[in-house]
């Protein structure tokens, strides 16, 4: 995906969380929703961290140990029929956080019922503060 320039026209900073994981009980089959199965999740944030660098103080940025545990929550929590709704929602709950301008989030579904072979499906969704 292409960058993400903030209000001053500057390329974002990014923090990426890679291979968040938690067992969720998502899809439109009964046997998804009884027996859960793994997720995971790419989560990248687009933030200015010039403040945070300068300052060396955590409440000048984003805490991404606040974001994975509330990542993780939505993965195992609320089942959804879709993917992408699964995504939508992990995006919303990262763009929660003052100072995240946008969100890139990748939810891979690695046991999706496919009757062929295959390594993975995934939804990849970018998401803007204010909704742009």
């Amino acid at each position: 995906m292409s960058a993400v320039l903030g209000p001053d026209g500057h390329e974002l900073d990014q923090i990426r969380l890679v291979g968040l994981r938690a067992t969720g009980h998502h899809g439109v089959y009964p046997h998804e929703r009884a027996e859960g199965q793994p997720f995971r999740a790419d989560v990248v944030l687009h933030l200015d961290t010039r403040a945070a660098a300068r300052t060396d103080e955590l409440a000048a940025t984003v805490s991404y140990a606040d974001v994975a545990e509330e990542v993780t929550a939505v993965l195992g929590g609320e089942p959804v029929d879709l993917v992408e709704t699964l995504a939508e929602r992990v995006a919303q709950v990262v763009l929660a956080h003052p100072g995240v301008r946008a969100v890139d989030v990748t939810v891979h579904k690695p046991r999706a019922p496919l009757t062929v072979p295959f390594d993975d499906v995934a939804v990849r969704i970018r998401r803007r503060e204010g909704g742009r």
